[in-house]
């Protein structure tokens, strides 16, 4: 079965009553966990979002609370999956500067917690693939975020 496009859809759901609507966007959030949170987050945080920002810095800073910098395998594992979540939540906002911001707080991060040297190529990969990915959000700001934001990349920037 093919999916009908986005465009098609929208027609659609412009053309449904209210209650039609409220069922759909209920089966929508039954069928799977992220569509769930992404309704909540449209819902309910939307709004406010330097809140919900700040919710998930404090989510991030519990996840490098829990990582065991000893063994680098479970270090990487466990970015790889603080990164993830990050990215999910991205996605739910759709907004560069939140992206941006989000991805330097990470390598802040790594950075403060001494994980990114040259022992660990993996990890030191992760980093710079995270600020290449902030760098590229960033160059869809305006100038004057850009700057700012710059200067943080500057400050995260380190030689190995």
């Amino acid at each position: 079965m093919k999916s009908a496009s986005v465009n098609d859809i929208k027609k659609e759901l412009k053309t449904l009553p209210h209650e039609s609507l409220v069922t759909v966007c209920l089966r929508l959030a039954k069928f799977k966990a992220e569509n769930k949170e992404l309704l909540t987050y449209l819902l309910f945080e939307a709004e406010d979002l330097p809140a919900y920002v700040a919710a998930i810095k404090a989510e991030i800073d519990e996840a490098f609370v829990e990582i065991n910098s000893e063994k680098s395998y479970l270090a990487k594992k466990k970015l790889r999956k603080i990164i993830r979540i990050t990215n999910k939540y991205i996605r739910y906002v759709g907004e560069k500067e939140t992206e941006a911001d989000l991805l330097l707080y990470i390598c802040q991060h790594m950075k403060d917690a001494a994980m990114v040297s040259s022992r660990n190529v993996q990890i030191h990969n992760i980093y710079m693939q995270l600020l290449k990915k902030s760098v590229k959000a960033i160059d869809t700001l305006h100038e004057d975020l850009q700057y700012e934001y710059i200067r943080m990349v500057n400050g995260l920037d380190i030689d190995v």
